[in-house]
């Protein structure tokens, strides 16, 4: 399997001298994602985490809601032409009974680890009805002074950003701060996806109750992933985007940009974040 970090060799220039020396980076390999079988998407990722980011995928596709859902997940041998495991391409086998989605039309099977769904063919065809719709009523009110403190707590958590600087994050936390999951990739959407596909294996979907906290900006793919795992309050400590502010008025949810030291812009849902 292909490691989290890899080692290269750098020229490294520090007040005016140089040297030669070797340098940690993030990891960044391919995963294909098949579900019965049959190709459905292909994300650049950092290793680790793989059929929790699969899972996860499908459940901000729609495809999924519960864990009896799948039958199995793994990884694809003979994968190679001398018939070798990558251990970059997951099946997801889906249960007997659950509707197989049309998956061939509207999607372009390649994503970017920045990009997420850019694929889509329209914006109608992303605003995919959530399996929990649940969120406009979610009660959950978190302090702004517990809100403020998250980034700290997602940042000294980042064990492999400490060595390469290059990584993205995503935090599960509870109302009042405790950190509940945490996960790192190269590309935003991937680190949520992971954050979702652990719960939804856990069998912890809807995430009522939660705070989702992002490294970066929030997006509207982002927001969509939020939605369609029931999550009430998404935070980031950079900008939404025009498209990520309406899907969260629409569905109910809280989001919080610029999330930085004791300053913040809430953009939707105002009301659950309390002085």
């Amino acid at each position: 399997m292909g490691r989290v970090t890899e080692r290269r060799r750098v020229v490294r220039i520090r007040n005016g001298g140089a040297g030669v020396r070797p340098d940690t980076l993030v990891a960044e390999e391919p995963l294909e994602i098949r579900l019965n079988g049959k190709p459905l998407a292909i994300t650049m990722r950092t290793p680790g985490d793989d059929f929790a980011l699969a899972v996860g995928f499908l459940v901000s596709e729609g495809v999924l809601a519960a864990a009896s859902d799948v039958q199995a997940v793994t990884y694809c041998e003979g994968a190679t032409e001398d018939g070798s495991n990558t251990y970059n391409v997951v099946n997801v086998q889906l249960a007997a009974g659950v509707p197989v989605p049309d998956i061939t039309l509207e999607r372009n099977v390649y994503t970017t680890s920045s990009c997420g769904l850019c694929g889509k063919a329209s914006l109608d065809a992303v605003r995919t009805a959530t399996r929990f719709p649940g969120i406009a009523a979610d009660p959950v009110r978190v302090p702004a002074e517990v809100l403020c403190a998250l980034p700290d707590r997602l940042r000294a958590a980042q064990k492999v950003f400490d060595r390469t600087g290059g990584l993205h994050a995503a935090g599960l936390f509870t109302a009042g701060g405790e950190l509940l999951d945490l996960r790192e990739d190269v590309g935003r959407h991937n680190a949520v996806d992971k954050i979702v596909g652990r719960a939804f294996q856990a069998g912890r979907l809807p995430l009522t109750g939660a705070v989702l906290l992002v490294s970066g900006r929030a997006s509207f793919e982002l927001v969509q992933k939020a939605v369609m795992a029931g999550v009430p309050v998404l935070a980031a400590v950079s900008a939404p985007s025009s498209l990520a502010v309406d899907l969260a008025l629409e569905s109910g949810m809280t989001l919080v940009g610029f999330l930085r030291g004791p300053d913040m812009n809430i953009y939707a849902g105002e009301e659950r974040i309390t002085l």
